[in-house]
């Protein structure tokens, strides 16, 4: 790189101070050409702290709301100090309805089944149920008094056009507060009105029903609903207003 050796002098216009640049052997630069290039220079920083301060203003614009959204309080002096802040807090719970009779899962149908065998029909009596013991009940909610009621197809038939009412199928709860809705052939029976047990609008009910079969009527042998057939289901719907 060749070294280029300048001589340079000052002096005032219009309140402006210039300088001249000779280069031995060179005409003399003029001074208007270098004042330009500074000033350009000096422009160009202005605008860049400009765009500098136009975005330190703007994330601070964005920032603001999320500062002022949180309390602080700062004490500064002497002891005792003490600062104090705040928090709101909010819990929202939905309205829920539970409801299960027997085996608890959303797929699980349990058979009760009264098998005669050697009792003699009609004989009188009640039966018990023969394949199991109770039947577990529960049923939950939180908002308010809960309906319960029990709907059928129709009477249990053999499907040969012999038929056993429901009517004689009874079910004793253990929990007097739970009791099992009425059975009517082909409808929906009354529904039976659950009263809330924690608070005045909270139920949490949990009870055993045994069921019985009134063998008081001679009937046509043979078997009498199922699984799933010849009007054997029972449905049991809670309703909570």
């Amino acid at each position: 790189m060749k070294n280029v050796t300048f001589s340079h002098q000052f002096y005032w216009l219009n309140r402006r101070r210039y300088v001249q640049f000779v280069q031995p052997g060179n005409d003399l630069m003029t001074s208007e050409s270098v004042h330009l290039s500074i000033r350009n220079h000096e422009e160009g920083n202005v605008v860049n702290k400009s765009s500098l301060l136009l975005k330190s203003a703007l994330a601070l614009a964005l920032a603001t709301p999320l500062l002022a959204s949180a309390e602080s309080n700062i004490n500064i002096g002497g002891a005792p100090n003490s600062a104090t802040a705040r928090l709101d807090f909010r819990v929202i719970i939905p309205r829920v309805l539970l409801l299960q009779v027997g085996t608890a899962g959303a797929n699980n149908v349990d058979l009760v089944e009264f098998n005669l065998g050697t009792i003699e029909p009609g004989a009188g009596g009640q039966v018990p149920r023969t394949n199991g013991g109770v039947v577990p009940v529960r049923i939950v909610g939180n908002a308010g008094n809960i309906g319960l009621n029990a709907s059928t197809t129709g009477a249990l038939s053999d499907g040969a056009g012999n038929s056993i009412s429901f009517a004689k199928i009874s079910a004793v709860s253990s929990v007097p507060a739970l009791p099992h809705p009425a059975l009517v052939d082909g409808a929906a029976g009354a529904s039976t009105a659950i009263t809330p047990n924690v608070n005045t609008r909270v139920t949490d009910l949990s009870a055993n029903w045994t069921f019985q079969y009134l063998n008081d009527t001679v009937v046509a042998a043979g078997t009498y609903g199922g699984v799933g057939t010849n009007n054997s289901r029972v449905t049991y719907t809670a309703s909570m207003p």
